[in-house]
């Protein structure tokens, strides 16, 4: 109940933000890195905050380009025993601790107007499929979600479309278009700022 607490209490007055979640060991110089870093500080210029896992990596990443822009950068980090530690680029007052995976996440999606997803393994896995359960569910209503990196996300998304689509059944057709797939910081933005001008909720403070 604390961790909600602090956490409603930190992020009540942000505005609007995105989430931009991906691997934990992914180095400076990678190519996701860096671009993790463009996309975060383009949408950071476009008046959205960001918000991160807190750790290292593709987090790190997002964090300092949100921070290069002047935009807000929050990290909500988690106790782990390996991996996990606040990178630098988090604002002193946007740092948050958790250690309870659900009640992290309920911070991501609740102040959260959109999502990319950066590279990653199964915890960035483990977001995407939260966020699309939501949307799909209207649980949410329906946000962007981005996935960055053709090459690395085209895999799955035809297992998805093949398998959990058209042979089992286990999806409609309506829930692929939930998932916009991007290789470029120029597409990312330009994807939040044509969907945020047409639903008239562009971020304006």
């Amino acid at each position: 109940m604390a961790e909600f607490v602090d956490g409603f209490e930190s992020l009540a007055k942000i505005g609007p933000c995105i989430s931009i979640f991906g691997s934990a060991r992914t180095q400076p110089g990678n190519r996701y890195y860096d671009l993790a870093e463009e996309i975060a500080a383009r949408l950071a210029e476009e008046g959205f905050g960001i918000i991160t896992g807190g750790g290292p990596g593709v987090m790190e990443a997002a964090n300092k380009g949100a921070q290069r822009a002047r935009g807000k950068s929050v990290g909500a980090n988690i106790t782990l025993p390996h991996e996990q530690y606040p990178n630098p680029y988090i604002d002193n007052d946007k740092r948050l601790n958790f250690d309870y995976f659900f009640v992290r996440k309920v911070m991501f999606t609740k102040y959260s107007q959109g999502f990319v997803m950066m590279p990653g393994g199964f915890g960035t896995m483990d977001e995407f499929f939260e966020v699309a359960t939501l949307i799909q569910t209207k649980k949410m209503e329906e946000t962007p979600m981005v996935l960055v990196g053709k090459e690395y996300w085209s895999g799955l998304l035809d297992w998805v479309k093949n398998v959990m689509l058209e042979k089992e059944h286990n999806i409609n057709a309506p829930d692929l278009d939930l998932l916009k797939l991007f290789d470029t910081a120029d597409e990312v933005v330009e994807y939040f700022r044509v969907f945020y001008t047409t639903n008239k909720l562009r971020p304006n403070f």
